[in-house]
């Protein structure tokens, strides 16, 4: 297990290498107060003219032109193999939420290790923000302003029972589980609130609601 790199009492921004979408680094900084890079991320980030507080990772996506931009005393290798960095990024930052973006879009196997990283509640609560909708881990209870018609999906990667208010097509005793009962492309009729018995369910929705699930978490 890595070290504490990172202590805020702020909400962070996690920049990773994947898909960025055009705004969401400074978009994801204006609800924040710090950015951390994920090895490969430092790139976007410095295209975008911002400096990381830290760069953590393995640095094998990194090139030494990049690594030359970033003071000596902001990088931080990890070099174990048997996390992505994704997840030694999250177990290096203390602080009350984390705001991730380029982790979505392009390769599936790497948007699945970050998909199995947060369900594990590795480091803080984290969001991650995708080109359609923001992923977050389920807690034991979350109510979220929702509008009627607006897509709520629900995706098991654990046996979970689930409870809801709002939704047109409730989760009252279904046992969600992986390669059985899923809740995707439900619909929300106003407000939702959503609950579960234990961790392991992914929650997906509209993406201009980041705002509205910080409030939530926070």
């Amino acid at each position: 297990m890595n070290k504490l790199i990172v202590d805020e009492t702020r909400p962070v921004a996690l920049v990773g290498g994947g898909d960025l979408g055009e705004g969401d680094l400074n978009w994801a900084l204006s609800l924040t107060g710090c950015l951390v890079a994920a090895d490969g991320g430092a790139c976007h980030a410095l295209a975008l003219n911002q400096l990381p507080s830290a760069v953590i990772g393995d640095f094998d996506s990194i090139s030494p032109q990049t690594l030359a931009q970033i003071p000596p005393d902001r990088l931080f290798r990890v070099a174990e193999q048997d996390s992505t960095d994704f997840e030694k990024a999250l177990r290096a930052i203390r602080a009350p939420l984390v705001v991730a973006v380029g982790f979505l879009g392009g390769r599936v196997d790497h948007q699945l290790a970050v998909l199995n990283a947060l369900v594990q509640d590795i480091g803080p609560p984290c969001l991650l923000l995708g080109a359609h909708e923001v992923i977050f881990h389920l807690p034991a209870r979350i109510s979220l302003p929702l509008l009627a018609g607006e897509t709520v999906s629900l995706f098991p990667l654990r046996e979970v029972r689930a409870q809801s208010t709002g939704l047109e097509w409730p989760l009252e005793g279904l046992v969600m589980r992986p390669g059985g009962q899923i809740g995707t492309s439900n619909r929300a009729l106003g407000p939702v609130t959503l609950s579960s018995d234990g961790p392991g369910l992914l929650g997906l929705v509209p993406r201009h609601h980041l705002p509205a699930l910080i409030r939530a978490l926070l």
